[in-house]
Parts: structure tokens; sequence; C-alpha cells
């Protein structure tokens, strides 16, 4: 059961989640015209009043490029904006993930993007861990991953998500707890909503931007903590074998945070993550405003004025 904010920003302003509410016949309910974010904030441990947000900057500016991808504009000050006080008004006191949400809201039933009201929303819930810290289980599916000419995969549109929901099911129903998706040219793409890492000779390697994946923002974040901290990394397309025989394998999201992957289909992976387990802590410590050197990655908004 999910424990959601008390408020909701709808409408241009701040209103009781419960009100937040839409017509049965929007446009983007009916043809997944859409496009949101996620982000995670927590109150600072050692200021509860001061709420920190990761990378608010990309995460911003990524809905906003999804938003164009949409026809409509939506600035980034404006979403900044937005979350400010959306947070101030919510003065959440564990951590929180936010769904900002751009979408069609005219009432009308021809797909289309042209000639169309748009309107942008948010809510949050209380969310911990999404997925097990100590490793889940992952299945190849049997759903292939979409092609960005296919749809404009660079944004988180929500009508692309139809795959990753037929794919968790998928997973789950058989046995296990997430998905591993191909893309059209047999390479792996991606999990459900999470991008994906392998280790192999104590090289971090991910798919490329050209292997149909999303522009994950933690992946972003892996990639250049990793660069610093001495790893060396590669963006190429990875084979579905090289799963089976890595040293390491682990998803990346805002949702997921970093999770490592203890099983491919029935072949368990090494319990022993140097790799990973140091990117993970580094990670944790600049999301909690510890690391000082990646204090520009982190946004802090006091909630208590």
């Amino acid at each position: 059961m999910h424990q959601f904010l008390p408020y909701a920003w709808f409408g241009g302003r701040c209103v009781p989640f419960a009100e937040a509410t839409l017509s049965v016949a929007t446009h983007a309910l009916h043809y997944g015209t859409g496009a949101f974010g996620g982000m995670r904030a927590l109150p600072n441990p050692s200021d509860p009043a001061e709420i920190l947000l990761f990378r608010a900057d990309r995460h911003t500016r990524r809905l906003s490029q999804s938003a164009r991808l949409l026809l409509t504009e939506l600035a980034e000050e404006t979403i900044h904006d937005a979350i400010v006080t959306f947070l101030r008004a919510n003065k959440p006191t564990c951590p929180i993930y936010l769904r900002p949400f751009v979408y069609t809201s005219d009432l009308g039933i021809a797909p289309r993007l042209h000639n169309i009201e748009t309107d942008f929303l948010i809510y949050g819930l209380e969310l911990g861990d999404y997925l097990s810290p100590e490793g889940v289980s992952c299945r190849i599916s049997s759903w292939t991953r979409q092609e960005d000419r296919s749809l404009p995969l660079r944004g988180k549109i929500s009508g692309a998500y139809i795959t990753s929901s037929l794919a968790k099911t998928e997973a789950v129903k058989s046995g296990f707890d997430e998905a591993l998706l191909l893309n059209s040219r047999g390479k792996v793409s991606e999990a459900s909503g999470m991008n994906l890492f392998i280790v192999r000779d104590g090289v971090l390697i991910t798919p490329g931007v050209d292997q149909d994946i999303l522009e994950g923002i933690t992946r972003a974040s892996v990639l250049e903590l990793a660069q610093a901290m001495g790893i060396p990394t590669l963006e190429r397309p990875v084979d579905k074998s090289e799963l089976f025989v890595a040293d390491e394998v682990f998803l990346s999201g805002t949702a997921a945070k970093v999770t490592p992957v203890r099983r491919v289909e029935t072949t368990d992976m090494p319990g022993h993550r140097p790799v990973m387990t140091a990117i993970r802590e580094r990670l944790t410590a600049i999301t909690e405003g510890r690391d000082s050197a990646y204090d520009h990655w982190v946004t802090r908004i006091r909630v208590d004025g």
C-alpha cells in the first residue's frame, strides 16, 4: 500500500492529493501521450528541515526535453519552482519519490499532438528500497525493447512503458524479480525501468545510447563516478552470453538506486562485487550530502520557512 504525500501539484497549485483528479476522457489516459520524471528526495540526516534532491537540474532538463518530444513547452524553471513549492507544502520527514508528469489534458478521441491542451502535475510517495539491496533475480524477457525509430526513447514517454509492464509481470509470474530486455538486434538493452551494468576483468561496461536505452541519470552518475574513482569504463553493445560470465552485474535507476543482480536465468552471479559496492557507497554518501566533492549534485531546499 503506497503512502502518498498529502499534497499534489495540480492545475498550477498545491491541492490535497485526493482532489488532484482527472476526467475519464483525458487524452493521455487513452493514448499514452504523457512524459514523466522520477526524482528521489530525503531529509538531510544532519538537518531534517532541509530536503536533499539528487541531480535536480538533470531531472528537470530531461522532463523539459521529454515535453518537447510531445510538441509542448515546459520550462526547466517551471518544473523546478513547482517542485520547491510542492516540497514546502508536504514537508516530508522520510525518503520520498517524486513523480512529475506532463500530459495531454484535452478531452478528445483523436490520437494527435497538435492543437491539444497539455498540463503538468507532481505527486509523491514515501519510498525506501524499490528493489532488494541484497540483489535480484532476472530473466531474459520474451518482449523486445522498442526502437528509437518507432517512438522517442530519449524521453520517458508514458506510452512506452507498456513493454516494461509486460516484461516485469512476465518475470515475476515466472519466479523472478526483474526482467532484462534485448533490443531488436539481439543485444542487451536495459531492465524494465533501470539501466544495466556488467563488470568484466575490472572494466565497468554498460550498453551505449545506441542500444535503445533510456539515458538514465543514475547511469550517467555511475559512469562519471567510476571514472573519477579510477575504474575503467566502456559504453558498448553487450551480448546476452556476457551476462552469464560477468564478474558483476547490477542495475541502476532513480527508484532502484544501485542494485546487484544475484542470478540471471538459472546462473548465479558472484557474490563478491567490489566495483558495484564502491560505487554504491560513494553514491549513497553523495545523496545524503556527505561528499563535498559532489555537493553540486545535490539541491538543498529548506521546508521550515
